[in-house]
């Protein structure tokens, strides 16, 4: 996907101040029970086409309004994803500066890990 520089510039930007893993490893900590609380920042229609098992959805235009009432631990192992990992990201940097000390933006997103062939819930 062909994004615009000054989005880019943002993504890069948060990038410098939060933690990232690879889709991959999420799913190695997944698989072996850890207790996060996956979280998809995509939109809407996004969700509804397909999602990571057990993940919750709070797209990125409303989690920081959301958040504290869905997740109110503040120490929580968050693992927030969207498509490829930069709506994600954006969405780590916000939750950090509302005080969330344990967020993880997974690089890769919904489109590595669909194409990894990972498992998806579709409704």
């Amino acid at each position: 996907m062909d994004h615009p520089e000054g989005f880019l510039n943002l993504v890069k930007d948060a990038k410098k101040r939060i933690r990232e893993e690879n889709f991959r490893e999420t799913k190695k900590r997944l698989d072996a029970s850890e207790k996060i609380i996956l979280v998809d920042t995509r939109e809407d229609s996004e969700w509804a086409r397909g999602h990571v098992p057990g993940a919750i959805h709070l797209s990125k235009g409303i989690i920081e309004r959301d958040i504290e009432r869905a997740i109110p631990d503040k120490d929580a192992a968050i693992i927030l994803y969207c498509g490829g990992g930069f709506r994600s990201a954006l969405a780590a940097d916000n939750l950090q500066k509302m005080g969330y000390r344990n967020v993880i933006s997974m690089d890769g997103g919904w489109r590595g890990w669909t194409e990894a062939g990972f498992p998806v819930i579709k409704d």
